[in-house]
């Protein structure tokens, strides 16, 4: 054996056990009782201080000191383990385990606080969390930028200012498009009540229409839509609204975005660094490519209003051109997973510059829901009713994942590059879709992105597929054009 195969063995046991934390958190979010959170708090803190201690365990030093890659492959496996046990090393141990009891006792806290529509009993636990996270930052920045430390663990090599660059350029266009948008009438809107089981079997096949493999998968209901796991068991959840049966089936569509990345990574990288999406950015790219560019694109929506009539019967938008517009409705709204694709980067940007703020110290938590609530009606023009449409309605801060809300608008920004270089390179793209078949895109997508899992830095990634730098330029044409005809601005 020599110093790369041990590290490697060691690598995929620490990534076996990093799973097993994974399925410990879909179990919280999907079935475990309400009443288990303390022990499962305990549960996972533990993990996590097992998984540290692998991770900055030293013979991991040795060995990649003494390791000679043969090929691109082990040089980029040992580029991601040296980069992960250089961060891992700089965090104390006692602080990771802190970090875990408290996000996941935070994490059902939030859940509450949620429900009962009470900031107040949300802000105490989230200062802990904002608290141990500045604290993090601090080690892994080592007197740098505390937030692109927080950055660097979902969007690797890019910092808060290379983001806040490209939202400044986007920014313009979109208000100017919103702004447009609303001023015109808006489309139908769906009404009535759909039957939530309905919703769970439509939401299925529309799971395996593209491409998720429900042998190494399965759909559950959460609060919050999320992906997990990798490799040979990737899961995904959705929710059902009896009002809003879009909510499911996109979220639905999203997620098997996430889950399709991962299913889709070639299988001698399982359980090694490699194994995983590259960077939150692209995983982005692949969940907003399926349910915007793809899921919503006039071809396949005429396939879903088949599918829909033959669930639900009757349910009152006449034509598939007329569905159509309904599924691309642009409207005022609160959630950000509900935002129609113009206004759903604004929703981004405001939490972007919210957490950084916070992790900056320049906005304290105390004050957090009057600074939400003040620049959303900036933003949007009108005020937040109530708390769960306001700072509560996210998940992601109660469980310490600062620095992951840009990725969603870079996963925008380099979907709109692989959508330019997919229409290209498969020509018949409308035709497939409209008769529910996917498999053109998603292959592609495949052959192109997904099957190289963690081999390239993010942004060489994008590029390899796309075949151009990546920026914003693509996604904001394809806005303009497809929302400039849907509402007759052109």
């Amino acid at each position: 054996m020599t110093a790369y195969d041990d590290l490697m063995a060691f690598q995929r046991e620490t990534s076996a056990l990093g799973q097993i934390a994974g399925r410990l958190g879909w179990d919280q979010e999907t079935v475990m009782p309400r009443g288990a959170a303390p022990q499962r708090a305990e549960e996972m803190a533990a993990i996590e201080a097992v998984l540290h201690a692998r991770r900055s365990d030293p013979r991991v030093a040795e060995w990649l000191e003494q390791a000679d890659p043969q090929d691109d492959v082990a040089r980029a496996q040992l580029r991601d383990i040296r980069r992960s046990y250089e961060r891992t090393v700089k965090v104390p141990a006692d602080l990771a385990k802190a970090i875990a009891r408290v996000t996941s006792a935070a994490q059902g806290t939030w859940a509450k606080a949620r429900a009962d529509e009470d900031v107040a009993a949300f802000l105490p636990v989230l200062q802990e969390v904002v608290a141990l996270k500045r604290e993090e930052g601090a080690a892994l920045a080592q007197g740098g930028n505390v937030y692109d430390a927080m950055v660097e663990d979902y969007e690797p090599y890019t910092t808060g200012a290379q983001i806040a660059e490209i939202f400044d350029q986007m920014r313009p266009r979109l208000v100017a498009l919103r702004a447009a948008v609303l001023d015109k009438p808006a489309p139908q809107a769906l009404t009535g009540k759909f039957d939530e089981l309905a919703q769970m079997r439509l939401s299925q096949k529309l799971a395996t229409t593209f491409g998720y493999d429900l042998n190494t998968g399965r759909v559950d209901k959460a609060v919050h839509p999320f992906s997990s796991g990798s490799g040979l068991d990737v899961r995904i959840t959705t929710r059902t609204s009896e009002t809003d049966p879009f909510n499911c089936f996109y979220s639905t569509i999203h997620e098997v975005g996430h889950a399709a990345y991962e299913q889709g990574i070639a299988p001698g990288f399982l359980l090694t660094p490699l194994g995983q999406g590259v960077s939150m950015g692209v995983h982005e790219s692949q969940s907003r490519i399926y349910e915007n560019q793809l899921g919503r694109s006039r071809a396949f929506t005429g396939w879903l209003y088949s599918q829909m009539v033959e669930t639900f019967g009757d349910f009152g938008i006449a034509d598939a051109d007329a569905f159509y517009a309904t599924v691309n409705g642009v409207h005022n709204g609160y959630i950000r997973t509900e935002a129609d694709e113009v206004q759903y980067n604004l929703h981004i940007m405001l939490r972007f510059d919210l957490e950084r703020a916070l992790m900056a110290g320049d906005l304290q938590v105390s004050d957090l829901e009057a600074a939400w609530n003040d620049r959303f009606k900036a933003d949007f023009g009108y005020a937040v009713d109530k708390p769960s449409n306001g700072c509560l309605q996210d998940v992601h801060w109660s469980v310490g994942l600062f620095g992951y809300f840009p990725t969603y608008s870079l996963g925008n920004v380099y979907a709109g590059c692989l959508y330019e270089a997919l229409r290209v390179a498969v020509p018949d793209l409308n035709t497939q879709l409209a008769k529910g078949d996917t498999s053109g895109a998603t292959g592609w997508l495949r052959e192109n992105l997904q099957r190289h899992g963690g081999l390239y830095a993010p942004r060489d990634t994008i590029q390899r597929a796309s075949g151009m730098e990546p920026g914003p330029e693509p996604l904001l044409s394809y806005l303009e054009e497809k929302f400039g005809v849907l509402y007759g601005l052109k």
